[in-house]
């Protein structure tokens, strides 16, 4: 029974996260830079992303504490931005590149759920597939570095604040992990829960599933 549910729920996280990251190579690569293909982060192999946070640590402890909505993150890509055709133009769309895969899967995580007849597990992991790359949208379209949204403001604001925005970015993670990390203080101080302080998200979106099935019903 937990052999099913670890399958079911970091399953959707680790296709989510690795073909977030293998998009923003991919399309790199189109426009000019190859340091991701030279680095074998093209490749589907799960190994090959691992970040030890947020693909291993954090995912497993949502999943202990049981919280229903994973989340986590895989290794980023490498990307040499200065070999890019236009700098700016193309950091837009190699950062843009991860959330429109994100979207795709959400999408097709809809068309699942949508089936008549679906089994329990299918419809499990078509609800985490979609949670996560919701959550994963929602994150990264925040202009905070060093998260997507960061390089796409990039190529809005004018070149001197772009250099100062960018240099922000391992700060930025710093911060981020810190935030995490704090949750369990907060939940102490405030007397909130793990679900209530990580999963808003989940939480609207448990709601908007159960009207969507209940309409099918």
């Amino acid at each position: 029974m937990f052999e099913t549910k670890l399958i079911l729920s970091l399953v959707p996280v680790f296709l989510s996260i690795v073909l977030h990251e293998i998009a923003h190579g991919y399309a790199a690569l189109k426009l000019g830079d190859d340091t991701a293909q030279r680095y074998g982060r093209l490749s589907l192999n799960p190994l090959k992303h691992v970040d030890w946070f947020g693909t291993i640590f954090l995912p497993l402890t949502l999943l202990w504490s049981g919280s229903p909505f994973l989340f986590g993150w895989a290794k980023p890509v490498p990307v040499n931005f200065n070999r890019l055709k236009n700098v700016r133009r193309d950091t837009v769309i190699v950062a843009s590149a991860g959330i429109v895969v994100n979207a795709v899967l959400a999408f097709l995580a809809v068309l699942v759920l949508a089936q008549r007849g679906l089994g329990v597990s299918a419809a499990v992991f078509g609800f985490n597939l979609l949670t996560i790359n919701l959550a994963l949208i929602f994150l990264n379209i925040l202009p905070f570095p060093p998260l997507d949204g960061s390089k796409i403001f990039f190529g809005w604001i004018d070149k001197p604040w772009a250099r100062r925005y960018i240099a922000a970015e391992r700060q930025g993670m710093f911060v981020l992990v810190l935030l995490i990390a704090f949750v369990p203080v907060v939940e102490r101080m405030f007397g909130l829960t793990s679900f209530e302080m990580l999963d808003p998200l989940g939480w609207y979106m448990h709601k908007m599933f159960e009207m969507v099935f209940a309409g099918i019903e």
